[in-house]
């Protein structure tokens, strides 16, 4: 059974990967077995990241790019293959560009078009790329809990979100059978995004605040550990679904 979770072999491409989700997912499918190309705007943060993968006797390779940039986008594909087959593309890059949420009511256009950009039309633009460029495999959009529901205070982020859901479901009607789309949904963790994004109190443990039914925040570590499921052999009989990954919430 642990031999459908295993991921040898395989090379998987993982953008935003240079902080928290990313880089938890990047080092997850690495202690799978994967060979991880690494992708974020900042070059460092890639490097000790590489530095971790090839200390668990993984290859990896860096592209610094900025997935919301076409021309950016198109150097990610063209190293990619150029190191052999993709087998794995995790679409990781997102959030709030400026970490501020918004009600919709208060959001101006051009904050609007920067949070579609980010969330959206990059995950949209990658999975295009990502689909020429494979012959089989699996691409994996990272969604969040608050594309299910209402979302106050954070509507554009949770709308663009929603539309990753409904992005992941045709994609994987449209690249089956030889390509697997599904999308992983992290709840509350507290990421530098995350913390930079939000206001609570310092004083009660945050898991309290917002309650969460299992007790904790999320780690990085859960989505990586839902990512490899997602990737692998495991859910081979599984495309065009969310995993919601959020502790109950």
């Amino acid at each position: 059974m642990r031999d459908a979770f295993r991921l040898d072999g395989k090379l998987a491409v993982v953008t935003g990967a240079g902080k928290g989700i990313g880089r938890g997912i990047a080092l997850s499918l690495a202690e799978a077995g994967a060979n991880v190309l690494v992708s974020a705007r900042t070059a460092s943060d890639l490097h000790s990241l590489a530095a971790e993968i090839t200390a668990l006797g993984q290859q990896a390779w860096c592209v610094v790019a900025d997935v919301t940039k076409n021309t950016d986008l198109e150097h990610l594909v063209a190293e990619a293959r150029e190191i052999g087959p993709i087998d794995i593309w995790v679409n990781n890059a997102g959030g709030l560009p400026d970490a501020t949420p918004r009600y919709l009511t208060r959001t101006p256009e051009d904050r609007w078009d920067a949070q579609m950009d980010l969330n959206l039309k990059a995950v949209f633009m990658a999975c295009q790329a990502a689909a020429d460029a494979m012959d089989a495999g699996s691409i994996i959009n990272i969604s969040s809990r608050a594309a299910q529901g209402a979302s106050i205070k954070n509507g554009p982020y949770a709308a663009s979100k929603a539309a990753v859901n409904s992005l992941t479901q045709t994609f994987a009607m449209e690249l089956a059978p030889k390509i697997r789309v599904n999308a992983v949904a992290p709840g509350p963790i507290p990421t530098e995004n995350f913390n930079q994004s939000t206001n609570f109190p310092a004083d009660k443990p945050l898991e309290k605040i917002i309650g969460v039914p299992l007790g904790r925040m999320g780690t990085p570590e859960d989505i990586g550990n839902a990512v490899v499921f997602m990737a692998s052999d495991a859910s081979s009989w599984v495309t065009g679904q969310c995993l919601y990954v959020t502790g109950g919430l």
